[in-house]
């Protein structure tokens, strides 16, 4: 998730476990804690574009990183404040749950997590986009409320609670939501007689209510969208070549496998001015017109004095300004 979810859910959890004991300062711990793991993005600083891709949500975002972490913390809180006020055990406690939940929550998108590293194990439930205001403002609207609140209010504790309780009860929902569409989208693929090998079912940015399907034929992708807000039930699917054999010898190189482990193998391969490029389905298309064919993470593959090159493309503001307005014309259903 964003970074701004993950600093309120982090000051919500460390406000239920120290909140009535610390105040107002164990917020500022937890905001800070809540965004320890994601410190593995300045890997892009220190290395590759493709490992800094394999680092990200791995060994931060561990069951391992957790439990080895939290006892550190808790002994440098240990010297900032006085036993009487918080115990090394209550401090641990705290540095826990802050943490693990971060993980957790980020292996509700997409890009999901290795919450089991070392093992090369992803967990990515795929229900909620990562950035969902739904999710994220019952959090902070209640954290900004219980500041001004001693820390020994009783009322103080069931702001937090209902934050929490309300983005909650807004996951599980979401999981609905994905069962739903799920349904909708093997139905339609039955229907029209579509043979497929696999299928990943998403949310689109910023909501839960459009989601979109990616598909895997023999030799192409499909990519459909579905409102619950539909009146019709049969999805248009739009064809995408997988265009693999474009990589010729390159299929061999490390790099290049590498990236494509990273993908899990949702991939296109375009070529546009005598550039290759690798294009990650898994995250959308740059806009939702039928001809599109812009998606949001490509990689440029080039050789530069005899050593291959792999790049991101940087995506313009106003290619997120267009897919949002798509986004907001279909969200509203097919009327």
């Amino acid at each position: 998730m964003d970074s701004l979810t993950q600093i309120v859910l982090g000051a919500a959890v460390g406000e239920a476990v120290l909140g009535k004991k610390i105040g107002n300062k164990v917020i500022l711990w937890g905001a800070i804690a809540g965004t320890i793991p994601d410190l593995d993005i300045l890997s892009k600083y220190f290395t590759d574009t493709v490992s800094a891709l394999e680092i990200h949500r791995g060994l931060t975002h561990s069951l391992l990183f957790c439990i080895l972490f939290s006892p550190v913390m808790a002994w440098l809180m240990g010297k900032i404040y006085k036993i009487k006020e918080a115990t090394f055990k209550e401090w641990t406690l705290f540095y826990f749950l802050v943490l693990i939940t971060h993980p957790l929550l980020d292996a509700h998108t997409t890009w999901g997590t290795k919450f089991f590293w070392p093992l090369d194990i992803r967990l990515a439930y795929k229900n909620i986009f990562v950035i969902d205001p739904i999710y994220t403002l019952p959090l902070l609207i209640c954290i900004i409320a219980i500041l001004f609140y001693k820390r020994t209010n009783p009322i103080r504790k069931k702001i937090n609670n209902l934050g929490l309780i309300i983005s909650s009860s807004y996951m599980l929902l979401t999981i609905v939501f994905k069962s739903v569409s799920d349904t909708i989208f093997k139905e339609s693929l039955q229907e029209q007689q579509i043979s497929y090998t696999d299928i990943i079912v998403k949310p689109t940015a910023l909501n839960s209510v459009l989601w979109v399907a990616n598909v895997e034929t023999e030799d192409s992708y499909l990519i459909g969208y579905y409102s619950l807000l539909d009146k019709s039930k049969k999805i248009t699917f739009i064809s995408y070549p997988k265009n693999h054999e474009l990589l010729g010898d390159l299929k061999n190189n490390p790099k290049v496998k590498r990236l494509i482990a990273v993908t899990e193998s949702w991939f296109t391969i375009s070529k546009i001015d005598d550039k290759l490029y690798l294009n990650d389905l898994r995250f959308g298309l740059l806009s939702m017109k039928p001809n599109e064919d812009r998606f949001v993470f490509s990689f440029l593959l080039e050789h530069v004095d005899n050593e291959l090159i792999i790049s991101q493309n940087k995506n313009k503001i106003k290619d997120g300004r267009e897919i949002i307005k798509d986004l907001w014309k279909r969200i509203k259903g097919d009327y």
